[in-house]
């Protein structure tokens, strides 16, 4: 894909999950890989809805700013995920709203954030690890996606967000998609006695689609 064809398909893709209520305002993020191994990636303060293809942060391949606004704050998440799982070709950060709901909740699982509920969530993001509170921009945030080792696509900043990896825009925007609906779901079902995946068809659903699970 040419380098202006992905400026366009980032912002077209942003502006989707914008105009369906899954980030607002100026909250949310978004990167991708070039060709030349370099990122685009949105620009601090801006809002999904109206992102400008022209004006995306263009960084090399050695990670130096040579083009368009000044970045997101959260860059060191991005940075973590392209730098520690070499089939991450885009991340896409939201701050949607069932997801954060789901990480305020007591009982949720740290290492195990989303309930498997439908075999679509396991077969997109896996196991997604929920991280603690983090200053919005710290730079730990990236520490601790790095602390991972690579062995998650997705994680869930607890009181934040969901930040999701994938091997392109389109796949990642799929996959925090699927992050926030089965969130929904949760909230949706929780305190009913809802039947979710047994184990024996969760481990089915891994072992069919070939899913990154145990890590």
């Amino acid at each position: 894909m040419s380098e202006a064809r992905l400026r366009e398909q980032i912002c077209l893709l942003a502006k989707s999950l914008f105009d369906r209520g899954l980030t607002h305002g100026s909250t949310g993020n978004i990167s991708a890989r070039t060709g030349d191994g370099g990122l685009l990636v949105s620009p601090t303060g801006t809002s999904f809805g109206r992102l400008d293809p022209g004006r995306l942060s263009r960084f090399d391949a050695g990670g130096t700013l040579i083009s368009g606004d000044a970045p997101t704050k959260e860059m060191p998440l991005h940075s973590a995920f392209y730098d520690t799982r070499s089939s991450a070709g885009a991340v896409v950060h939201l701050h949607s709203c069932h997801s954060v709901a789901w990480s305020m909740m007591p009982d949720a699982d740290v290492d195990d954030f989303l309930p498997p509920l439908t075999p679509y969530a396991v077969m997109k993001l896996g196991r997604v690890k929920l991280l603690p509170f983090f200053l919005p921009g710290d730079p730990a945030m990236g520490a601790a996606v790095r602390g991972l080792s690579g062995k998650r696509s997705a994680v869930m900043l607890a009181n934040h967000g969901p930040v999701v990896a994938g091997k392109d825009v389109e796949a990642a925007c799929n996959a925090v998609e699927e992050l926030e609906e089965t969130a929904r779901l949760a909230m949706m079902l929780r305190g009913v006695e809802a039947r979710g995946l047994t184990d024996d068809q969760l481990r089915a659903v891994v072992t069919k689609f070939d899913v990154e699970w145990d890590g």
